[in-house]
């Protein structure tokens, strides 16, 4: 079988798990016809470079996109003929790339709220602030910025719903949350406005009643990392390198996802709701993880691999 004809049927498995495949078929297209001009059929490094040596020179992260496409394909024709040989993630490296996201396990995530909580203050508002705001944005993926600029009225108790009104590019959207995190975060609002004497119409307060900043949001959880060691010690009170606050966010992406496919979830329906939930304004930003991840690309190779084999059979 020539892979022109076994493209058809990747992108065939891949369409109907959601994907918008339109720049990844041009690029494949091109690919197997080289690939069947030159007599292949199978794909292996010394073909990939080949075809890339005869294309006009292009950038590193076009390079690199060009690389992913084809081991993505590659990856897929292996599941079902191993004489298929997945070219090397790294053989052509792109400079601009996104770093890979640090995934926080449970129990990472409950030491860094824990490690917040007693970060001293004359009257605790600290330690409560940066508790309940670290603890909200592992369980919904906001972005640290729409967190910091909720209002205590942006909650809708008797329905559940948080209102991001300053999400990125000023779009607006609903989050339904959890009944347990909507208690946190009531409890939240009734002790910090005790602990201040009055209510503040900002969410998340400091001790002076203003808003949280993003910098000591962020210099914040760095302390809360270096306590538990996720972060080395730092003199001079500075932040350190390693897992960022962001890193909340593309946790709470990827374990949605992963639990969509290990309870046999349909992630192209799933994907939609995902992608807006989190105010993404192209699907593609949150396919990403797919790529970043590789627990997410084994189950969804795992999934189109399957699927593949029912519509061969």
């Amino acid at each position: 079988m020539s892979l022109s004809t076994q493209l058809d049927r990747y992108l065939s498995v891949r369409r109907k798990l959601g994907y918008d495949l339109r720049t990844a078929e041009r690029i494949l297209r091109r690919f197997t016809r080289y690939a069947d001009a030159e007599g292949a059929t199978y794909v292996d490094t010394a073909l990939f470079l080949r075809w890339h040596a005869s294309l006009a020179e292009a950038t590193s992260s076009t390079r690199a996109a060009r690389l992913c496409v084809v081991r993505l394909f590659a990856q897929w024709l292996s599941g079902f003929d191993p004489a298929n040989e997945v070219p090397p993630q790294g053989l052509l490296p792109d400079s601009s790339k996104r770093p890979r996201p640090h995934i926080y396990s449970d129990a990472e995530v409950g030491a860094i709220i824990a490690a917040a909580s007693e970060l001293p203050s004359i009257y605790g508002l600290r330690g409560l602030t940066c508790s309940t705001l670290f603890g909200l944005v592992a369980v919904t993926g906001l972005r640290i910025s729409e967190a910091l600029a909720l209002a205590r009225d942006d909650i809708d108790v008797g329905h559940g719903v948080l209102r991001v009104k300053r999400g990125k590019l000023g779009r607006e959207r609903l989050l339904p949350l959890d009944h347990t995190v909507v208690a946190k975060l009531v409890t939240y609002l009734g002790e910090r406005d005790r602990l201040i004497g009055h209510p503040a119409s900002p969410m998340f307060v400091t001790e002076k009643a203003t808003r949280l900043t993003d910098c000591s949001a962020r210099y914040n959880f760095a302390q809360a990392c270096q306590r538990i060691g996720l972060r080395s010690h730092q003199q001079y009170q500075r932040h350190g390198r390693g897992p960022r606050i962001h890193d909340l966010r593309h946790t709470f992406a990827v374990r949605t996802m992963i639990n969509w496919y290990r309870t046999g979830k349909d992630p192209a329906r799933e994907m939609i709701r995902l992608t807006t939930y989190l105010g993404h304004t192209n699907p593609s930003n949150t396919y990403w993880y797919l790529e970043a991840v590789p627990e997410l690309l084994d189950l969804a190779m795992a999934r189109a691999t399957a699927i593949g084999g029912e519509m061969a059979s």
